[in-house]
């Protein structure tokens, strides 16, 4: 039995901040030059990119859900009509 669903936008989304914040790290500690210009972009790429897998988990969630529950094209008598 799961314990929770796999949400692949949050999943992206830490990753994407993760290794933010190890280039954010390194670049203080001074190995490397980091210009804001390519963290800033690649954080709001990465959240878009996150939000786009979470959305499209949740359409795909929500139409097993029906599939489950055997809502779909309203049939019989007193069904949606």
């Amino acid at each position: 039995m799961r314990r929770h669903e796999f949400q692949p936008g949050r999943l992206i989304a830490g990753i994407v901040l993760l290794v933010a914040g190890v280039l954010f790290a390194v670049d203080a500690r001074g190995g490397l030059e980091i210009p804001w210009w390519v963290l800033v972009p690649m954080i709001g790429a990465g959240l878009s990119l996150a939000a786009l897998a979470g959305w499209a988990a949740y359409i795909v969630r929500r139409g097993q859900r029906r599939e489950e529950a055997g809502e779909g094209m309203p049939s019989g008598p007193g069904r949606g009509y």
